[in-house]
């Protein structure tokens, strides 16, 4: 239940954050998650990683709905991947979901070790 609750809060408060800082946020809310719900760090960095995964992927699928797909094509075209928008939008997702997962397994080795 708390690896479900970690990964719902994360994916909240990195929108929330978003809304008022810049894409690092998405970091600072998965610390700060980790940090406050105790999980073994596999099960933390997961939960992180999922939260964002599922946000930037979420967004990016839909900015890329809203414009027909044609700036996320053109995007596509200028990096080496043959026009697919899908490739591009599975690589922000995980960048994202790197990001927040190495930032909650930091968040969840100070909450170690305080104990």
């Amino acid at each position: 239940m708390k690896f479900i609750i970690s990964i719902v809060l994360t994916l909240l408060l990195s929108m929330a954050l978003g809304l008022f800082m810049g894409w690092w946020s998405i970091a600072v809310a998965a610390f700060i998650v980790a940090a406050a719900i105790p999980q073994k760090p596999g099960l933390a960095y997961l939960s992180g990683f999922l939260g964002l995964f599922l946000l930037w992927g979420g967004l990016a699928w839909w900015i890329d709905v809203k414009n027909q797909g044609l700036l996320s094509h053109k995007i596509a075209l200028l990096l080496p991947l043959n026009g697919s928008s899908w490739l591009l939008i599975l690589i922000t997702a995980l960048v994202g979901a790197m990001v927040a997962g190495f930032a909650a397994l930091t968040g969840c080795y100070l909450r170690l070790r305080k104990q």
